[in-house]
């Protein structure tokens, strides 16, 4: 029998992705979160998900905001890490805006459920979730502040509040991925490129795509 630790015996042999156990129970949980609802799950039902006993689950998270916050906090930490490095960046305002608008629609994208979807959960509302709807107004601050450029560019002129269309737009592709069940690569790049051809960008945008992915792959993410 597979073994959690010392005295931590499995109920059942390992099933879910993940390296650690800590991963299983986040990716149980995800599941769980978004084909369920978060408040029709129960850290027992995670557990059993898992197949590791309810106490062992407590060893990882002391409750079930815990593991919504981390689950949260995966979706945007690597888009927010990424809008701050871009805001320093001399390169063109369109090649960045468009460079955080794609990585972040295929960060989206790419996680095994919907995390995205939990955004909206009144749960959040609450003083428990403040840090996460902080660094989630960061990174739409890093998405106004890129726009903004674009317009000061000589983007959008006249288009009411131009600044806040970029994070709305990609922040689509959770609900399109909700009615779908998922987002083809070929909506995913549409979605970027409206981003920028929003705010009035006309140029190619072929150069755009290409000079996005060395900036983003120059800085690291």
């Amino acid at each position: 029998m597979t073994q959690l630790g010392p005295g931590r015996p499995r109920l059942a042999p390992r099933r879910r992705q993940g390296q650690t156990p800590r991963a299983e129970i986040l990716d149980a949980a995800a599941e769980l979160f978004t084909t369920h609802g978060y408040g029709s799950t129960s850290t027992r039902a995670i557990a059993e998900a898992v197949g590791i006993r309810q106490a062992s689950l407590y060893h990882h998270f002391a409750a079930k905001d815990d593991i919504l916050d981390a689950l949260l906090g995966e979706t945007i930490a690597a888009a927010a890490q990424l809008a701050e490095a871009l805001l320093a960046r001399p390169e063109p305002a369109a090649v960045r805006l468009y460079a955080l608008a794609r990585f972040d629609i295929e960060q989206l994208c790419a996680a095994r459920w919907n995390i995205g979807a939990l955004y909206f959960l009144p749960e959040l509302r609450g003083e428990r979730f403040a840090p996460f709807r902080a660094r989630r107004d960061d990174l739409r601050a890093g998405y106004e502040s890129l726009a903004a450029r674009m317009v000061a560019e000589g983007g959008a002129v006249g288009v009411p509040e131009a600044e806040t269309l970029p994070f709305r737009l990609v922040e689509t592709v959770i609900n399109i991925r909700s009615d779908a069940g998922g987002v083809p690569g070929s909506v995913q790049g549409a979605i970027a490129e409206a981003v920028v051809r929003i705010l009035g960008w006309e140029g190619d945008l072929g150069g755009v795509r290409d000079a996005a992915e060395v900036l983003v792959r120059d800085i690291g993410v």
